[in-house]
């Protein structure tokens, strides 16, 4: 079973480990949804995303860096 978008925390971590060097609190946007659309085991619609659902999935990984 994939990643859905809502899955925030799940993918925070996702994309701890695929981009360690990555400083989560500069990213923008469209360059998290990239990421999130590029994880092995995202497995949902690109357009259910939203700026609510990538804000809360940057504050979970900045959360998880802490």
């Amino acid at each position: 079973m994939g990643l859905k978008w809502v899955d925030t925390l799940d993918i925070a971590i996702e994309l701890d480990e695929t981009h360690p060097e990555v400083d989560p609190t500069q990213v923008r946007f469209t360059e998290l949804r990239d990421w999130v659309l590029a994880l092995e085991d995202f497995d949902d619609e690109p357009q259910r995303s939203g700026e609510k659902i990538l804000e809360a999935i940057q504050m979970a990984w900045i959360e998880e860096r802490d």
